[in-house]
């Protein structure tokens, strides 16, 4: 069954007939104004979340929201303009909105629809990965799986001694979209998560973590039993932790903690930080910024996948393709109008990347997370990041740190109240080692990361 069918009874109250219609009325209208070019996207999105503390219930929030954006082009002059209203006169005043603001904008050069060549095919948009998995849940099913699962984090030791909740969420939407090139193409999507945040011990030596798990489809999350003990043995792993004094050692980041690591890379690598000079790899295309053993793949087509789409938000076809070879840019992460500013063409990134993965040619089957920690030898594993300290100008990066700290390749005791620092491209180029305890948080997949060396502010 394709995605988009049946959309009335699963929970949504527009059908894709509705939506395209709407779509092709607003790109009507903006046409009857005068319109050299405009694009449009309607939208709907539905779900329940539900939270519950030390077995009693929180709150039960329902959601429904809905939206159509317009944008209109005035040859080089761009509007935008949106409203949660479907009605026949909101819509002409949304597009008048639009182009009223378009009329009163400065002409820019990079402005403009993707080029026709560049958008996804009827094939390409057609193509079905699988994203749409509605969770037929009510409120009372989805308060005992948080129970369950907060209930689990007690369970697993007397010292767990507070929570600060547990919460399950199930979430739907599907869109629309269109502009006057002839791209049309939409589809629904899923997602829906269980988590929970358990506090151990007393006083001043509490200790706080947390843990969820997070699919499209409700079938493949972790059962809540699972969950809730994972999160009540990270806070238990914390418990008596202490400073330790100021040193530059190996770091060895948890495979959660390292995706940021992948984050910052993108971050750099994209194309609005790159046009307007604010990023440390511009021109950084075909220069090698991470070790020979490295490499970066971007798949957009893996079914299921968080970060999976057939287009990106201008309608451009995503591909799967190296990013990192070797350790040497392949390519930015760009959209039309990034693009232009570069003198370059768009890689079909408008809206983010899609499902990457770090990965390096070293990494063995069996190097675990255990492994690794033998082969960070004296040093730090970093388990959470506090505060965004990182300057994507110049790559400074300096972020408050928790985790353990580790001699002869064994956990000492868990560490608190550090800072750890260093230079982003620095660090990209210091890669040791990837585990091979692969961990995907959001689109981002990538297992431990193993650092020569980082300074650590401590006592």
């Amino acid at each position: 069954m394709h995605p988009h069918q049946q959309t009335t009874d699963r929970g949504f109250a527009y059908s894709l007939p509705q939506f395209q219609q709407i779509v092709e009325d607003v790109l009507g209208m903006a046409a009857k104004l005068g319109a050299t070019d405009a694009g449009a996207e309607v939208s709907e999105g539905t779900g329940l979340s539900v939270s519950v503390r030390k077995g009693d219930l929180e709150n039960v929030e329902r959601n429904r929201d809905k939206s159509l954006g317009i944008s209109v082009y005035l040859g080089q002059r761009r509007g935008n303009a949106s409203t949660s209203d479907f009605s026949r006169a909101a819509m002409e005043q949304t597009v008048r909105a639009a182009w009223d603001i378009a009329r009163f904008t400065a002409e820019d050069p990079a402005a403009g629809l993707p080029d026709g060549a560049d958008l996804a095919t009827s094939q390409e948009v057609a193509r079905d990965l699988d994203l749409f998995h509605p969770w037929q849940i009510d409120a009372a099913q989805a308060a005992e799986l948080a129970r369950r699962c907060e209930q689990a984090a007690f369970g697993t030791d007397r010292r767990i001694t507070n929570s600060e909740g547990a919460g399950v969420s199930a979430q739907q939407s599907h869109f629309w979209a269109g502009n006057s090139r002839g791209f049309r193409g939409g589809y629904a999507s899923s997602r829906h998560s269980i988590s929970v945040a358990p506090i151990a011990g007393r006083g001043k030596g509490m200790q706080r973590d947390a843990w969820y798990s997070s699919m499209r489809d409700a079938a493949d999350l972790a059962a809540p039993e699972v969950v809730g003990r994972y999160a009540a043995e990270r806070a238990l792993a914390r418990l008596n932790s202490t400073r330790v004094s100021t040193c530059e050692v190996p770091v060895l980041f948890e495979a959660p903690a390292a995706a940021g690591l992948l984050g910052a890379l993108v971050q750099a690598l994209s194309g609005g930080a790159l046009y307007r000079k604010a990023s440390f790899l511009v021109d950084s295309l075909g220069q090698q910024v991470l070790p020979l053993h490295a490499d970066v793949a971007e798949d957009p087509f893996v079914h299921k996948g968080k970060g999976s789409a057939p287009f990106d938000d201008e309608g451009v076809r995503t591909r799967a393709r190296s990013v990192i070879t070797g350790g040497v840019v392949q390519g930015y992460f760009l959209s039309s109008y990034s693009a232009r500013k570069l003198g370059m063409r768009t890689t079909g990134h408008a809206g983010g990347s899609q499902n990457l993965s770090l990965v390096s040619r070293l990494t063995l089957p069996t190097d675990d997370l255990e492994s690794m920690i033998r082969r960070l030898g004296r040093g730090l594993l970093v388990t959470e990041l506090m505060g965004q300290g990182v300057n994507y100008v110049t790559g400074d990066y300096s972020r408050g740190a928790s985790g353990f700290w580790v001699e002869g390749g064994r956990i000492v005791h868990p560490v608190e109240e550090i800072t750890i620092a260093g230079n982003l491209r620095q660090m990209f180029k210091d890669i040791v080692a990837v585990g091979a305890d692969v961990y995907t948080l959001g689109a981002k997949s990538i297992g431990s990361v193993l650092l020569e060396k980082m300074k650590i502010a401590g006592a």
